[in-house]
């Protein structure tokens, strides 16, 4: 049983990262992982295994409606095959995680984290203000695919946001805009697929602490909804920017919470 302190510090850390999933698409289990960590004392694995947990509903929905609303194109076809890549790598990445110490996979993820911030700062203007797509492009699959099973093999080992691989990989690999990648991070977590990654960690765990859901759930929705909003008088430009200074500060958290947390 939670106490009300608690359940108030999961509703904040829910909050929080419904607001930086909703402004930037991603980063939302960046910020949950540590915070549900610290406020409810969970281990590692525990705090990774109940951020998935918590996600499982379509907590993004209103975000994809406020992106939806702004005119940003939504390629189902995309998002079908990346949930068909993401599927398979999910339960591996859970797998793994539940074995390897997590001191070592967060720095691991931190060295990722830096790369991408760097490679995300050096985008050029012209390509974070490219023209959504209209649809798919020409032999997108094989691409799609590898991008969501890395995206779920990220998930599945770090619980922190598949989508910070994701995105770069459909921007520059697929020509998909900055905002539209992000829209289509967040519709891919509409359907459970997050599920086999929950059971792996349920199982090796002995269970979760599901008193946390509801409250985690509750404050993830109302932050996505005020972060997509916000998205909607930013630029595209200095989205990237933003996105790249989120890698960049999320890799130091996970140095610091490597070598002085949990």
């Amino acid at each position: 049983m939670l106490t009300t302190l608690q359940q108030v510090g999961a509703a904040a850390a829910g909050l929080g990262g419904g607001i930086l999933s909703g402004f930037f698409g991603v980063g939302g289990n960046v910020i949950l992982v540590p915070l549900l960590a610290l406020t409810l004392g969970l281990t590692q694995q525990q705090a990774q295994g109940l951020t998935l947990a918590a996600l499982l509903p379509p907590l993004g929905l209103p975000a994809v409606w406020q992106y939806q609303r702004a005119g940003v194109p939504l390629l189902w076809r995309v998002v079908g095959v990346a949930i068909l890549g993401f599927l398979p790598g999910i339960p591996l990445g859970s797998a793994l995680a539940n074995v390897l110490p997590a001191q070592v996979l967060r720095l691991l993820f931190a060295a990722l984290l830096v790369f991408n911030a760097v490679r995300t700062w050096r985008t050029r203007p012209s390509v974070s203000e490219r023209p959504s797509l209209t649809s798919a492009p020409p032999g997108y699959v094989p691409t799609t695919l590898i991008a969501g099973f890395s995206a779920g093999l990220a998930s599945g080992l770090l619980g922190i946001g598949g989508a910070i691989v994701l995105i770069p990989l459909l921007t520059r690999r697929l020509g998909l805009s900055q905002k539209q990648a992000q829209l289509t991070s967040l519709a891919m977590l509409l359907p459970p697929i997050a599920l086999p990654g929950v059971w792996v960690y349920a199982k090796a765990q002995g269970g979760l602490p599901w008193g946390a859901l509801l409250p985690v759930a509750g404050g993830f929705v109302i932050g996505a909804f005020v972060g997509a909003r916000l998205s909607r008088v930013v630029s595209a430009a200095r989205l990237t920017r933003g996105f790249a200074v989120l890698l960049g500060v999320s890799a130091l958290a996970l140095v610091g919470t490597a070598l002085f947390g949990k």
